[in-house]
């Protein structure tokens, strides 16, 4: 068994649409807008399984509606990274995995997005692909994988007793290897990022771009508040092997200036990209960082097309686009 990679080939991209009960209440209309560019520049080559509250509300937003299964569910918030499905593979045969989510450790509600995945799966959405439910606090934004069997996390994520209570890092490798098929962890100690609410997922900070390289956030401001932290998180990753010994690719990626919103320091991060069939979505935050990080992208998925997507809206809320997207194989 053993938890794929998200560059493999996928069925669809999961979304959640913001609507008002959500925390997006107070400026709905544009916090809808990323949401919708997203979901529709993934439907322009592959289906999208968008979640919404009013399937005819919803559908005034698109242009097209072609490729996008609007779904009438309820849900807390639109971080359905955190608890969507995860995508496995076992001898051959595709498989499903939920777990629990509990709003990052408590600090929001999450009753009702804690019930989609298996709300999806009894409506017959994911097909005949068997689910599998497992009482452990996980959020998929907390890990990464290679899919050979590597899982890239942090610390101070799967480690916090907000999760799961003081478990030990051996107890969280063995749900990790029972649960994922996960072959051996990559843990990262140094994954602090100003204003984001997980505790420091490693979709925000480090990602795999293959099986043997790593694209992470590099922060040159010797000024900046995370100039350090990431200093040693990229010192962290210099000392990571690949199964083999070898030492892995590491792709730096640009960090941009401070963002504020009412004196609150946004967790812009370009780490935060979606990789989906054909094309690679890439958060963009006004900054002339953003043609810097276009050019990486380009260079790292000549195969892909690379397309930006304003998300400075979406950080207000902690996240980005890999957050409010998952890709779901079966």
């Amino acid at each position: 068994m053993r938890l794929k990679a998200e560059w493999e080939r996928q069925n669809l991209i999961l979304m959640a649409f913001p609507h008002k009960n959500s925390d997006w209440k107070d400026d709905l209309e544009n916090a809808r807008v990323p949401f919708f560019k997203i979901a529709q520049a993934i439907a322009y080559s592959q289906l999208v399984y968008l979640l919404v509250e009013d399937i005819e509300e919803a559908k005034r937003y698109f242009c097209s509606t072609t490729n996008i299964i609007f779904i009438k569910e309820e849900f807390n918030d639109t971080w359905v990274r955190d608890y969507g499905p995860l995508s496995l593979e076992r001898e051959n045969r595709a498989l499903l995995a939920d777990f629990i989510f509990n709003g990052w450790g408590g600090k929001f509600e999450a009753t009702k997005d804690n019930l989609v995945t298996k709300n999806l799966h009894k409506k017959g959405f994911f097909g005949n692909t068997p689910l599998k439910s497992y009482n452990f606090v996980l959020e998929g934004g907390a890990i990464e994988s290679d899919g050979k069997g590597t899982i890239l996390t942090t610390k101070s994520c799967l480690l916090n007793p907000n999760r799961n209570g003081d478990i030990s890092l051996k107890e969280v490798e063995e749900v990790l290897k029972n649960s994922l098929g996960a072959k051996r962890v990559l843990w990262i100690e140094n994954s602090y990022l100003e204003g984001d609410d997980t505790d420091g997922h490693i979709d925000m900070l480090a990602r795999f771009i293959s099986f043997d390289t790593i694209a992470y956030i590099k922060c040159e401001d010797s000024n900046d508040i995370h100039y350090k932290s990431l200093l040693e998180m990229e010192k962290e990753l210099k000392s990571l092997r690949m199964a083999d010994g070898r030492r892995y690719n590491l792709i730096p990626l640009p960090f941009t200036e401070p963002k504020y919103k009412n004196n609150r320091r946004l967790p812009t991060s370009y780490a935060n990209f979606l990789i989906t069939n054909k094309a690679v979505i890439v958060p963009s935050y006004q900054s002339p960082k953003d043609k810097e990080a276009r050019e990486i992208f380009k260079r790292l998925f000549g195969d892909r097309e690379i397309i930006l997507i304003d998300s400075l809206k979406l950080v207000e809320q902690g996240g980005s686009i890999h957050c409010s997207t998952m890709q779901v194989s079966f």
